[in-house]
């Protein structure tokens, strides 16, 4: 039979129920990513570190049955795109997004947790400026960062802060949905691309004429999704959107540099108009005294709409703008991301070596603290190798699946 033509009556879901226990454990202790791999042991990532699971191998075979007894019908469409993104629902607190791909050896994929409970800015230690960007009519709010620094969590919290404060038509366009709204005090249109929509700039340009007052568009990849989002802010519609940018400085040059040349000053003029703020995130390991890691912080850089920003972006100044942020903080809290790591490091939940590892400028921050090494630094320094060793134990034996 081809896979044209798989009957799914005869499946008995083993490979599924088989995953849903590794799940199952990774979650347990606190895990964020499980890793399936073709003729590979199945790994997890905690804390930012990827750790074993016990047990044998995975087969090809076995791979390629998982992802027919997940995607079901969408399995034909993921031989021939050769890359798949879905939603696996585990249970009523968890779901997961999934992306299933082809590699040397057979079909990969990667699971990412998706709590079902959309946590409040508050509890994810979001500034109260973030939350000040929800109270906004019109304009464009960005949330950056690398794969895995939480952008799409944040995202959420603010549409949930929304939801639960405010009366308006909110459509989001994501690929694939993650985080599942209800309606509260707003009306919320979630739509998927390659499901609900072909494509972002589609769902995009039609949300338009669906009276919306607020526009979600899970990533602005190309350029005219970037335009069309510009255009929806600049007629009075607030907007959310990310991109995979380290920092408020490096988003501002990679929209304009989605366009040719002759462009950009257009671009940076509607940009200057209509952007409200930019989230930028970085999830930072904290330690204990023993510098064994027990969990992750976010530090954040915020950038907040002033007549001296709208100056930069427009004259193409964007190499200023970190400092612009850094002096602003009493007046318009915004901050650097090195402001917020300092922060971090004041508190005691990071070290000195982590809070340099992190920085955008480490000599800078060193600067900053004043040359000066808590007690909890110098029991890392003193311990780091000991330590280190202890803690991949330790971690590998929480993931063993017996």
């Amino acid at each position: 039979m081809s896979e044209q033509q798989i009957d799914f009556s005869s499946y008995d879901f083993i490979q599924r129920d088989r995953i849903n226990e590794y799940l199952k454990k990774m979650i347990a202790f606190g895990g964020s990513d499980l890793h399936v791999k073709a003729k590979a042991v199945i790994r997890a990532r905690k804390d930012g570190k990827i750790h074993q699971f016990s047990g044998g191998i995975i087969s090809a075979e076995d791979s390629r049955t998982l992802a027919k007894e997940i995607l079901k019908s969408d399995y034909v469409k993921f031989t021939q795109e050769k890359e798949y993104d879905t939603v696996h629902k585990f249970n009523e607190k968890y779901s997961f997004r999934v992306n299933f791909f082809f590699q040397k050896d057979g079909v990969s994929a990667v699971f990412r947790i998706i709590p079902t409970e959309i946590p409040s800015l508050k509890a994810l230690g979001m500034p109260d400026i973030v939350q000040s960007f929800t109270q906004k009519e019109r304009g464009l709010v960005l949330v950056t960062g690398i794969t895995g620094s939480g952008k799409s969590t944040t995202l959420a919290s603010m549409i949930d802060e929304i939801n639960r404060t405010k009366y308006k038509h909110i459509i989001t366009i994501e690929e694939p949905i993650e985080f599942t709204h209800k309606d509260r005090k707003c009306i919320i249109n979630q739509r998927s691309v390659g499901k609900d929509t072909l494509s972002f700039k589609a769902a995009l340009k039609a949300s338009l004429r669906e009276d919306p007052d607020i526009i979600l568009v899970g990533e602005m990849r190309d350029r005219e999704t970037v335009e069309l989002a510009l255009h929806a802010a600049d007629t009075g519609h607030l907007v959310f959107s990310t991109l995979h940018t380290m920092d408020a400085k490096e988003t501002i040059n990679r929209i304009v540099s989605y366009f040719p040349v002759d462009e950009q000053h257009r671009i940076r003029l509607s940009l200057a108009n209509v952007i409200e703020g930019v989230v930028s995130q970085r999830l930072i390991p904290t330690e204990d005294e023993t510098g064994k890691i027990t969990g992750r912080r976010a530090a954040m850089e915020v950038l907040v709409k002033t007549p001296t920003i709208e100056k930069l972006i427009l004259e193409n100044r964007d190499i200023e703008i970190p400092d612009v942020l850094e002096a602003g903080r009493d007046h318009y809290h915004s901050q650097t991301f090195d402001q917020s790591i300092l922060d971090l490091y004041n508190e005691g939940v990071i070290s000195k070596q982590r809070a340099k590892d992190y920085a955008s400028s480490a000599s800078d921050l060193e600067l900053k603290m004043g040359g000066l090494s808590s007690t909890s630094d110098r029991k890392n320094t003193e311990n780091t190798g000991e330590s280190e060793t202890i803690q991949i134990e330790e971690e590998e034996d929480l993931f063993d699946l017996k």
